[in-house]
């Protein structure tokens, strides 16, 4: 190999040893910062706890429900398409 390929090789890796680098230190650093974000978020759900909504929780959706969705869905197309 000439030396201006040898020159621009080493050049090459160069620049990739630095972006591969940069990746791992960026990622490394955000790693970090998650972690300590759940310490600082569990300690603050210690000291300003979340009360419970007073809604009322949405009943499960059962198999026989399916004829009285499909009628429901029926009644409120033909309305929309029919006034």
């Amino acid at each position: 190999m000439s030396p201006e390929a040898l020159a621009n090789l080493e050049l090459g890796l160069t620049v990739m040893s630095i972006g591969f680098s940069s990746v791992f230190v960026f990622l490394i650093i955000l790693i970090a910062a998650m972690n300590i974000q759940t310490v600082v978020i569990n300690y603050l759900n210690k000291i300003f706890p979340v009360a419970p909504q007073g809604g009322v929780a949405p009943k499960a959706i059962k198999a026989s429900d399916d004829a009285e969705i499909a009628i429901a869905i029926a009644c409120a197309t033909l309305k929309q398409n029919h006034g």
